[in-house]
C-alpha cells in the first residue's frame, strides 16, 4: 500500500505526496462501505424498536379509549381482565405497524362509538359537538339582557295624595302619637 504513494516535485520545488488512483478509488469504497453498513445499523435498531410497543405507547392509546364493560372507565386504567385483553390487543396492534387512527377505527368496529373518548364528529355526534356552544350562547344572551334591565331605573312612579288610602293614614297618624308620647 505505500509503495502506490509517489513523491513528486512541485514547481517550487517541495516535495508533495500523491495518492494513484488505484488507492483513491479503494479509500472511496471503504467509506461508501462504512457509511452503508452505519445506514443499515441505524434502520435494523429503528426497526427494533418499533416491534416491541412500550406500555407507555399502549397506554397512549388506551386512555383515548373507554372500557366497554365498564361505565366511563378509561381502558388504561381499568382493572378487568377484559380491558387487560383489549390493552394486549392494541400492543399487538401496534406490533403489526397499525397507526392510532386505524386501532380507534378496529375498535369503534368492534364495540361501537361509546368505546371512543371522543366521539365521531359525523353524524348524531355532531350534536355533542354543536348543542354546548348553542346552550353557552344563549346562556350570555339571557344575562346581558337581564343585566341591561337590572340597571334601567325604574320610572318614578307618581301617587297624588288623594290616592294614599285611608287605612295608611290611620296608621301613620296613630305612629305619630305613639312617637309624641315617648318624647
Amino acid at each position: 500500500m505505500f509503495e502506490s504513494w509517489k513523491v513528486k516535485m512541485n514547481h517550487q520545488s517541495r516535495p508533495t505526496l500523491h495518492a494513484s488512483r488505484n488507492t483513491q478509488h479503494a479509500t472511496r469504497i471503504a467509506y461508501l462501505v462504512l457509511f452503508l453498513a452505519l445506514l443499515f445499523a441505524s434502520f435494523s435498531s429503528a426497526s427494533a424498536q418499533s416491534s416491541a410497543p412500550t406500555d407507555d405507547e399502549v397506554n397512549a392509546i388506551a386512555r383515548q379509549l373507554y372500557c366497554p364493560v365498564c361505565e366511563s372507565t378509561p381502558l388504561d386504567v381499568c382493572p378487568t381482565d377484559a380491558c387487560k385483553e383489549w390493552r394486549e390487543q392494541i400492543r399487538t396492534l401496534l406490533a403489526e405497524g397499525k397507526t392510532e387512527e386505524e386501532i380507534f377505527e378496529y375498535f369503534e368496529q368492534q364495540y361501537g362509538a361509546r368505546v371512543l373518548a371522543e366521539p365521531p364528529r359525523e353524524g348524531f355526534f355532531w350534536l355533542m359537538y354543536l348543542i354546548p356552544p348553542v346552550i353557552i350562547l344563549a346562556g350570555v344572551v339571557i344575562l346581558f339582557r337581564s343585566m341591561s334591565d337590572w340597571r334601567k331605573k325604574p320610572a318614578p312612579v307618581e301617587v297624588e295624595a288623594d290616592e294614599i288610602p285611608a287605612a295608611k293614614d290611620d296608621y301613620l297618624a296613630r305612629m305619630e302619637e305613639e312617637l309624641k308620647k315617648q318624647k
